[in-house]
């Protein structure tokens, strides 16, 4: 009755509507949401936790030997120089380099053909496979180190970095492939059959219209398995038995020696460690979280 007689003008609009209280608006306010401080409080905190070993990695890289100041000033680049030069940690980053781009390309391609069998097929054993899949993701590779160093012995491969890509590649297949897999399920099949009616064959079909939908999926496999080959350390230290061979996780191992640490020299090895791996993440951050989130929503 009260809105009737407001829309007749008997009664002002503010009548039939009464503004709402502080109190009102408040109550509103919290239910949206929580206060932005109890947000990025806890945020705050972890990237501090999170930063300040890195500016302590920093610290040690940049400032002169024997220098106890805070401040990296006068920053010297000594321990670069060292490390780079004199502990052959050029000849490291090349190999891991090398070891860290060939298991991208391997995994990718293993892992796209897998998991496109598993999203476009269906065949008797592909629950067990699954379940066989995820199952080997709680083997750790410390348990495979002595067969597949008997096998790489019977290969000739010891020695050679053709077997730590092989040992990383199948390492990071099963995830890989049940990513890739999810990934495919969300592309609609009906896209391929429209390709299939137009005279394109599966294989041309899958390459004119799925693959290039699966660019996040990909970015995201990708650099998971250049990163995973890149900071690993096992592999490269039980097969690879020459300097020449060794990759960057491994150089770092020799720069601690029995008796002593030079620090400098630690913290500039680490810091060129984690170059590659910070840029990596910088540009492809948005195409991994995507990647990520798309082929975990159907498994």
């Amino acid at each position: 009755m009260t809105a009737a007689l407001a829309g007749q003008g008997t009664l002002p609009a503010a009548a039939a509507a009464p503004p709402p209280t502080a109190r009102g608006r408040r109550r509103r306010g919290s239910d949206r949401g929580v206060p932005r401080w109890q947000i990025y409080l806890p945020l705050g905190l972890y990237l501090l936790f999170t930063l300040v070993p890195f500016y302590w990695m920093l610290l040690f890289a940049l400032r002169p030997a024997g220098s106890n100041a805070l401040v990296p000033w006068p920053v010297t680049g000594e321990h670069f120089q060292k490390v780079w030069n004199e502990r052959s940690f050029g000849i490291f980053f090349q190999n891991s380099m090398i070891v860290g781009v060939a298991s991208l390309v391997m995994t990718t391609a293993v892992a796209l053909a897998g998991g496109y069998a598993l999203a476009r097929f269906e065949f008797r054993i592909k629950k067990g496979f699954m379940l066989a899949l995820l199952a080997s993701q709680f083997v750790p590779g410390a348990l495979m180190l002595v067969p597949l160093f008997e096998i790489f012995k019977n290969l000739q491969m010891i020695n050679s970095l053709g077997s730590v890509v092989i040992a990383e590649t199948v390492f990071q297949l099963p995830l890989s492939i049940i990513l890739i897999s999810g990934f495919i399920k969300n592309v609609p099949v009906s896209l391929e059959e429209q390709a299939w009616m137009d005279g394109c064959g599966r294989f041309r079909a899958f390459c004119a219209v799925v693959l290039p939908l699966l660019r996040p999926g990909l970015i995201a496999v990708g650099s998971f398995a250049f990163v995973h080959s890149w900071n690993h350390f096992l592999f490269a230290l039980m097969f690879l038995s020459s300097q020449d061979k060794q990759t960057i996780p491994v150089g770092l191992n020799t720069l601690i020696g029995a008796d002593s640490v030079d620090l400098g020299a630690l913290a500039a090895g680490g810091v060129i460690a984690a170059v590659p791996v910070v840029i990596v993440f910088a540009f492809i951050q948005k195409w991994l979280i995507t990647g990520f989130s798309a082929g975990a929503v159907k498994g």
